[in-house]
């Protein structure tokens, strides 16, 4: 698939795919209402897609996935509360400091592997106010993120989050996934996106990375924790109204680019290794388990970067001198070739 009005291959992220032909069609005769006041029958049928999809009782539909998992946050949480996290998650590396701002909450940070904890050390980093004199926060929220987008899209095994879910509840904790790539973790893995998020409370889905949806992501969770998610999602200034037309674009990507990913992943693998056989750049091969690639630069990032721009690619240079290549639905075999190419150039 390219469908895309450009001759460059821009990998700088998955957040970059517009909407197909087809899928604005759909947008074009999209049945409409005000979904503030809560008759828009698109935005329902999405809801309500995604919370069977899911297992959950119900769902709602939010600008970003940001928003969705700041909703969350604060739904779970009051001031004064501590959430656990991988140190690299990206509700606490990049989302503006929303677990302060909006929830007035401390992070309890975890040391993962590739983004990834595990049981024992998120029962390690839950500290309770009772019992401690008043000195802890109280740990309320224990949050995963799979794939773990600085972890190099790596995925958690079944066992890990049951494992983790477990711990959590023992421990008097509610549990969020941040699912910004949840269906990736879920064709990658071979698990169904219901028996992977089981034992979780919520689950944050985005619908404009890999599925190609041009806006929005769905909080799933039980009939009360949405009703409390929807007044934040207010509080918040989320409240939308005729956001059919973006939740079409959504029904349209549940029915057509989930199965697709698989296709992104096996690109994704190509140019890991073959851009780890230079030597100029090296790449954990064990941490490609889905669409991203996190290439260690050997020379200056910012130099790949400027001089792939060359070549007609187009990316993004990190900290500790790294680049990152997303694949998306606009990457063809042809702009793998490309990318491959321009690296063995450097």
């Amino acid at each position: 698939m390219r469908e895309y009005p450009s001759d460059r291959v821009d990998v700088r992220s998955d957040t970059v795919t517009q909407p197909t032909t087809a899928m604005r069609k759909v947008m074009e005769v999209a049945v409409v209402g005000d979904d503030v006041l809560g008759d828009d029958p698109s935005v329902i049928e999405l809801q309500n897609r995604l919370a069977k999809m899911f297992g959950k009782e119900a769902a709602l539909f939010v600008a970003s996935g940001t928003m969705a998992n700041a909703i969350a946050l604060r739904t779970h949480t009051v001031p004064g509360d501590e959430i656990i996290c991988d140190k690299t998650a990206h509700i606490y590396k990049y989302e503006g400091g929303g677990y302060a701002a909006l929830c007035g909450a401390s992070i309890s940070l975890v040391e993962g592997n590739r983004g990834l904890m595990t049981a024992d050390q998120v029962k390690k980093a839950i500290r309770k106010a009772e019992g401690s004199g008043s000195h802890y926060p109280d740990g309320t929220l224990v949050c995963v993120e799979n794939t773990s987008n600085l972890g190099g899209g790596a995925c958690y095994t079944q066992e890990a989050l049951d494992e983790i879910a477990a711990v959590a509840k023992a421990n008097g904790c509610a549990t969020h996934i941040d699912g910004a790539r949840i269906f990736n973790a879920s064709v990658a893995t071979g698990v169904d996106v219901a028996r992977m998020c089981r034992d979780y409370d919520s689950v944050s889905i985005c619908l404009s990375k890999g599925l190609g949806a041009p806006v929005g992501s769905v909080l799933v969770g039980s009939r009360d924790f949405i009703a409390k998610a929807h007044r934040w999602r207010k509080m918040f200034g989320g409240g939308w109204r005729q956001a059919g037309v973006l939740a079409v674009a959504g029904l349209y990507a549940l029915d057509h680019h989930i199965d697709r990913l698989a296709e992104d992943h096996i690109r994704a693998k190509k140019v890991a290794e073959s851009i780890n056989s230079m030597d100029n750049f090296s790449v954990d091969l064990e941490a490609v388990q889905s669409n991203l690639v996190y290439v260690n630069c050997k020379i200056p990032a910012a130099e790949v970067v400027a001089s792939l721009a060359k070549h007609g690619i187009d990316m993004f240079d990190l900290p500790y001198n790294r680049v990152r290549v997303a694949i998306h639905l606009h990457i063809t075999d042809d702009d793998v070739d490309r990318i491959i190419s321009a690296f063995a150039a450097q």
